[in-house]
């Protein structure tokens, strides 16, 4: 048996547990659709290589004297391990270039493989960040993560709560006036997402 056609029986057994009836109209081809969904779409992490989406640019004259690049917005869609609910919202990085810099298109390409898979804004926040440096062998990164997680919002406290998480990297860590230049950049942003939830 596939693993879609797997997936696609556990879904029925799922709605029969809860009391549902896949057989009535509205359901009959659900546990084909929640089954593709998750197996092309939502757990894309586990079988794409965040490798394939790289094009790093050698840097030239102009941007070896440490000045800061920052890429905002890079949209953030996962699926939290703990409910298997969505979590989503923006990442933002800033990194100062050492010799190379990444295509601008790339970062949302690489934040999207592993977002595609079950995770913690925590441990995606860390993976990202620690690829990225590995990839561009930076003088200095800050990732950050700003996200609304369902998970509290639909269930539990029922809330529109968010999370914020940080990682920073090399001379991010080293002088902390850089993390509030860059947050300084980033924080005129930070209201977007808010509004998302009203």
């Amino acid at each position: 048996m596939s693993k879609e056609k797997e997936l696609e029986e556990l879904v029925r057994r799922f709605l029969i547990i809860i009391g549902e009836n896949p057989d009535r109209e509205g359901l009959k081809e659900t546990p084909k659709r929640v089954a593709r969904m998750w197996l092309n779409e939502l757990t894309l992490g586990y079988r794409v290589n965040p490798k394939d989406y790289v094009k790093v640019f050698e840097v030239d004259e102009y941007l070896r004297y440490g000045d800061m690049v920052v890429v905002q917005d890079v949209p953030v869609r996962s699926m939290c391990e703990h409910h298997l609910l969505p979590f989503f919202g923006y990442a933002h990085i800033a990194y100062i270039p050492n010799d190379k810099v990444l295509g601008f298109s790339k970062f949302a390409r690489i934040i999207e493989v592993y977002s595609k898979k079950l995770q913690l804004q925590e441990r995606l926040t860390q993976e990202v960040a620690d690829f990225l440096v590995e990839t561009l062998n930076p003088k200095g990164l800050l990732l950050m993560i700003e996200a609304i997680h369902t998970c509290a919002l639909i269930r539990g406290v029922e809330e529109p709560m968010f999370m914020i998480t940080l990682a920073s990297r090399g001379v991010f860590r080293e002088k902390p006036e850089l993390i509030n230049e860059a947050l300084s950049i980033i924080k005129s942003k930070l209201a977007d997402l808010k509004k998302l939830s009203t």
